[in-house]
């Protein structure tokens, strides 16, 4: 038997006609969320001359993944691991300062990744996701190891 998968659709990440991936997927009680990036508020903030920091970046890119989880009937604290995708590896705390304040003290499973560049030279900051609608990380309770 198959489990069916959903494609997520939401109007405050829409998919791009021209695209070659999927924003996301709903496969039962799992997410998976493609890699979001700041783009186009980072792109019209650059035109500006207003350019988004690391910060501002992940808050954006934070808010693009609880909008897809929202869409496919959860909240961001359904979401249970990230990979977080930087340019600069300095940019590490004011990243980390973006995910608490966002998730506050529940934050989810991470990896970091310094990379040598993203698709648009004013990004800093990329973050791909799997969220677990039927886990609440606010409910998380600390496994004690048995052995001694």
């Amino acid at each position: 038997m198959t489990t069916l998968a959903h494609k997520i659709q939401s109007p405050q990440v829409p998919d791009l006609p021209t695209a070659s991936w999927t924003n996301g997927y709903r496969i039962g009680q799992e997410v998976v969320v493609s890699g979001m990036t700041g783009h186009p508020a980072t792109r019209q903030a650059a035109e500006r001359g207003e350019a988004l920091g690391a910060y501002e970046q992940a808050i954006v890119v934070l808010k693009k993944l609880e909008a897809l989880v929202t869409a496919a009937g959860g909240h961001r604290h359904n979401l249970i691991k990230t990979v977080v995708y930087l340019t600069d590896i300095a940019d590490k705390d004011e990243v980390g300062r973006a995910r608490r304040d966002f998730f506050g003290e529940h934050t989810p499973c991470s990896t970091l990744v310094a990379v040598k560049a993203l698709v648009f030279p004013e990004l800093r900051v990329e973050i791909d996701a799997w969220a677990r609608l039927d886990v609440d990380l606010r409910e998380a309770q600390p496994l004690l190891s048995t052995e001694s």
